[in-house]
């Protein structure tokens, strides 16, 4: 339990971190190319949550066929520790782009 408990820890702070890198970088850019920070930022965020989870989860379609060939195989325990990883690399980048939002409420 441990070990399951570290890697989805481990996923959620991935996927967090690449969204909230990844806005505050993308910010800090269009301040030197004299474009709006606030939405860069909002339109960065949203961009790279779908690649934050690719990411956090191991970047390939090796989780996916983890699920698929533990349920075909009758095993639904790996089967449903691949699917809460994936959940929790969500909620990481989820919480990173509701953060962003949250920075940008005022400056737009």
């Amino acid at each position: 339990m441990n070990e399951f408990l570290s890697k989805a820890a481990l996923d959620f702070l991935i996927a967090f971190g690449i969204v909230m890198g990844g806005s505050l970088i993308a910010s800090l850019g269009s301040t030197f190319l004299l474009l709006p920070p606030a939405t860069i930022m909002l339109d960065t965020a949203s961009r790279l949550k779908i690649w934050a989870i690719v990411a956090a989860i191991g970047g390939s379609v090796d989780p996916v066929r983890v699920i698929e060939s533990n349920i075909t195989a009758g095993q639904l325990s790996p089967a449903l520790q691949q699917i809460c990883f994936i959940i929790f690399a969500f909620l990481g980048a989820h919480l990173a782009s509701e953060l962003i939002k949250l920075m940008c409420r005022g400056a737009i």
